[in-house]
């Protein structure tokens, strides 16, 4: 099969401007700051002791070599800021690379951010020939797959809203719709299937499993692992902008999950790049610890756990929320606990503080379990790592009967089973 894409030395550099950290000026202050940093840039230019920006180089994607065959379902895996999004924008041509190449051979239809190439003003009907235009289609060719667009996306009593007042959901299921059906030959699609309901991530999956089937090229960026096994025999794992290995997505996982696994040195957290959030609260630092307090660095099944979560506050702040979530070797989520859900909002002074999640009786099977943490205020994020870090279990007597559980069960119940007269 020919190569349909092709990539050589790769790479996209941002500049990256820093901000002290420091309390709120008024505008007089600004005003005053900048009015004295002018009169020094005229009275002395070469001062070296003058204020200058920092600012920093930061390389989204470095040395990037690929090659893609024609009906390639390929896989993109890594953290938040390893270059994903990045990679699939340049092969988009929304973004232009800094060095290297790149060469496309077929129509390319992606879907990277929700509602990308929708105009708010416009109706659903109109915003399906506005993006099939934008994807290069004829008004033929959308006319003739326009009722399996609206099908799919099952906006029906929508089709003539301005889609400014459609919900991200449907915003979602029909940008997808768009994409899909209008017969790419390559097909690029970022996380924005998470936006979806179950049903409808299950529908998107069978039309791109579909899309592959017929010989067209589908990349796909995911965090889902049961997903990507699903839709992709190969994958490939980008890490700080670089890919560290190409290979079946089977191997390719496993090689993901122990790099999350390892990539942490005394549990620390400061040192991961791939984060979100307005940087007023960061975590620092993890521990794992069993009821006695003591620091285990594993779960047993059965047994009190405890996550302790070690973060730094820069101002003081009011109604944070603090959450963390278990997704098994799949990226399928298992559980999601927030302070929120126990009607818990927290005030938390600038410094150092120390946040506990208590699990009493931890329900997982023996396994390895990717964390992932947030802080938010009022649906801010504050601090977001997604692959955290990974937590073990050891297998235990969860039943306290001596019967250790099966491993084929990640999640167990307390349950009781009794006979009674009929």
């Amino acid at each position: 099969m020919s190569v349909v894409i092709r990539t050589e030395n790769l790479g996209k550099k941002y500049i990256i401007g820093h901000q002290k950290q420091g309390s709120y000026l008024t505008l007089r202050d600004s005003l005053s700051h900048a009015g004295r940093e002018m009169w020094q840039a005229i009275r002395h230019p070469f001062s070296p002791n003058r204020e200058k920006t920092d600012v920093e180089e930061f390389w989204a994607l470095k040395d990037v070599d690929l090659e893609i065959k024609e009906g390639d379902r390929v896989g993109i895996i890594g953290r938040n800021g390893a270059g994903k999004s990045t990679l699939l924008k340049i092969l988009s041509r929304i973004t232009e690379p800094t060095t290297g190449r790149v060469s496309i051979k077929g129509r390319v239809a992606s879907l990277l951010e929700v509602g990308t190439g929708f105009h708010p003003e416009l109706t659903g009907r109109e915003n399906i020939f506005l993006n099939g235009a934008i994807l290069g289609m004829t008004r033929h060719e959308i006319r003739r797959k326009f009722d399996e667009i609206v099908a799919f996306a099952e906006v029906e009593k929508f089709l003539d809203t301005p889609v400014k007042r459609y919900s991200s959901g449907m915003y979602v299921r029909l940008a997808f719709a768009v994409a899909a059906h209008l017969e790419p030959e390559i097909l690029l699609v970022d996380e924005v299937l998470a936006v979806g309901d179950a049903q409808f991530q299950k529908k998107c999956l069978g039309k791109m499993g579909e899309v592959s089937s017929e010989g067209r090229t589908v990349l796909f960026v995911s965090h889902n692992m049961l997903a990507i096994k699903k839709i992709c025999d190969r994958s490939i794992f980008l890490n700080d902008g670089k890919i560290m290995s190409d290979g079946t997505s089977d191997s390719i996982i496993d090689s993901y999950r122990n790099s999350i696994k390892s990539g942490t040195v005394d549990n620390d957290l400061v040192s991961i790049k791939s984060r979100t959030g307005s940087g007023k609260l960061r975590f620092v630092r993890y521990a794992i610890e069993n009821s006695s307090g003591k620091e285990t660095g594993y779960g047993i099944t059965g047994q009190e756990c405890k996550v302790n979560l070690f973060c730094k506050c820069y101002e003081n702040l009011n109604n944070v929320t603090f959450g963390i979530a278990i997704f098994d070797k799949e990226g399928v989520r298992l559980s999601s606990m927030t302070s929120l859900l126990l009607n818990k909002t927290f005030s938390v002074v600038s410094g150092p503080t120390k946040v506990v999640f208590s699990i009493p009786n931890l329900p997982l099977n023996q396994g390895h379990y990717s964390i992932l943490v947030d802080a938010n205020i009022d649906g801010v994020t504050l601090d977001r790592i997604e692959d955290t870090f990974i937590l073990t279990v050891e297998n235990g007597d969860f039943w306290k009967t001596g019967k250790l559980p099966a491993l084929d069960n990640p999640i167990l119940i307390p349950f009781n089973v009794e006979i009674r007269s009929a």
